[in-house]
């Protein structure tokens, strides 16, 4: 498997630390620096390029949101996963316009950490289970658009979307063809509007579909 670069994003050095001691006992993984807030992250990016930033959403002087959207707009290429708390989840659909492809509560596993850096940096979205279920609608800005009906075969192809498995992992879970999987996911893009997967995440969880 590809070395995966990775940058840690956090103001809170403890956690910070923490985080570092687990990354690099994920062998994919090559820890490449820390930052304190967003403006040290730039810097740091101007000399050591990285697969995948994860990124803390509440940070002094430059925060998350910022600093996403002034990172993708210099190094595209590079992807983020947000860090955030149980209270910060109104900050998800801010983040996803910035351009994050994943989401993780700071009490994740080392479990879950690999599998958000794998899906992320081939391709796909990840969203931990437990931010999923802690992202009420209520606690997410309704859109105005009237709430749509979706099958129970497209909610459990939507979650499985969410943790960022591929359409081939999708079909093997579900027991599906791909081909199947491409059709449900399709329908899922009209009936939402949704651009891509972020969008359809974002989309979902305003409006309570998973």
């Amino acid at each position: 498997m590809e070395i995966i670069g990775v940058i840690i994003a956090d103001d809170h050095l403890i956690f910070r630390k923490g985080l570092s001691i687990v990354l690099n006992e994920i062998p994919f993984v090559k820890l490449i620096a820390e930052a304190s807030d967003g403006n040290e992250l730039l810097n740091i990016l101007k000399k050591r390029p990285a697969d995948i930033v994860l990124m803390d959403i509440n940070m002094p002087g430059m925060d998350g949101i910022e600093a996403t959207k002034k990172m993708k707009d210099k190094y595209p290429e590079t992807e983020v996963i947000a860090l955030t708390m149980h209270e910060e989840i109104g900050y998800f659909n801010k983040m996803i316009e910035a351009g994050a492809k994943g989401f993780l509560l700071k009490k994740i596993t080392k479990d879950q950490l690999e599998a958000a850096i794998k899906a992320v940096f081939y391709g796909e979205t990840f969203f931990s289970e437990e931010f999923v279920l802690s992202a009420k609608p209520n606690k997410i800005p309704t859109q105005n658009k009237p709430s749509i009906e979706i099958s129970e075969r497209e909610k459990e192809v939507l979650k499985l979307i969410a943790k960022g498995y591929s359409n081939q992992e999708i079909a093997e879970k579900l027991f599906l063809s791909k081909r199947t999987v491409d059709g449900h996911k399709a329908r899922l893009f009209e009936k939402t509007g949704a651009k891509n997967a972020p969008n359809l995440i974002m989309y979902s969880l305003k409006n309570g579909l998973i």
